[in-house]
């Protein structure tokens, strides 16, 4: 007997979807239909900054036109925070927050003065500046109305979770999480509210996701998101992290990079049907 999957594409309404995302969200949705599971659209827009309604109109319309269909009502991230600071106050309540006061141009000199730091995927390695603060000085800086980040104690966390922490991708097989390529990362952002690994956790538990369809380049993220589902007692999926789609030099596509968006596509008289056999034809279902 087949198990209904539940799996779900989450893009962020920062730009128009590209032939990246329309990969990713087939993929995703003939994992759901293999397995007559719900397939779950969730919007990803918690940086306020770059994310429009209009994009967000956009990734509907580009999904129906792949066709595409998804579970009523789709959530918005934005319209949840309180539910992500409620989650983080959990961690805090366990002792696994500090607060930090550094910018980045602070995190970078104290990195140059020490000669370098560690480097993971998203970049340096928190220093720990702000980890060795006082409770007073904390306190003092906090009442001088001093800006300030949440960061994940990773050494307390692990003391907590234990070092081995299993996750089995359905691509390369089971993992034992690695959270230190990651170190303290920042959980509560000062513009925003929520990081993407505490949101994204906290949903995918909360709409039952069972299996998470994405990206490899997402596939380091899991490292430190399954320490947030030990910590909050959340359940774990099974992942499939698939391949990506590149440029005919070899990269990934990107919006950053103006790769070719699926409206543009549409515009060239390109059918649906004519873009899936492509893609398909070029990166099968692996």
């Amino acid at each position: 007997m087949t198990v209904p999957v539940v799996t779900r594409f989450a893009p962020s309404p920062t730009g128009l979807l590209h032939t990246g995302h329309a990969f990713s969200a087939l993929f995703t949705y003939e994992s759901a239909r293999r397995s007559e599971g719900p397939f779950i659209l969730r919007i990803e827009d918690l940086d306020f900054t770059r994310c429009r309604p209009e994009f967000e109109t956009a990734i509907e319309e580009d999904l129906g036109w792949l066709g595409i269909t998804w579970e009523l009502p789709v959530r918005r991230q934005s319209d949840h925070l309180s539910d992500f600071a409620a989650a983080a106050d959990s961690l805090q309540q366990q002792g696994l927050l500090y607060p930090c006061f550094c910018t980045r141009k602070d995190i970078q000199q104290e990195i140059n003065a020490a000669g370098g730091a560690p480097h993971g995927p998203d970049g340096p390695v928190y220093p720990g500046t702000c980890k060795h603060l006082s409770p007073a000085e904390r306190d003092d800086r906090i009442a001088a109305g001093q800006s300030f980040a949440l960061r994940l104690n990773l050494e307390k966390a692990i003391r907590i979770t234990g070092s081995d922490l299993p996750w089995r991708d359905l691509a390369k097989g089971w993992q034992t999480a690695r959270p230190e390529i990651f170190g303290d990362i920042v959980l509560i952002r000062k513009d925003i509210g929520s990081s993407y690994h505490l949101a994204v956790v906290h949903d995918d538990a909360l709409q039952g996701v069972t299996r998470v369809t994405r990206g490899m380049d997402l596939f380091s993220a899991t490292h430190i998101q399954r320490v947030l589902q030990s910590l909050l007692v959340l359940p774990t999926p099974e992942y499939h992290h698939h391949q990506l789609i590149c440029d005919n030099n070899g990269k990934r596509l990107a919006k950053r990079d103006n790769a070719e968006s699926l409206r543009s596509i549409r515009d060239r008289g390109i059918t649906a049907q004519e873009l899936r056999a492509k893609l398909f034809a070029d990166m099968p279902y692996k």
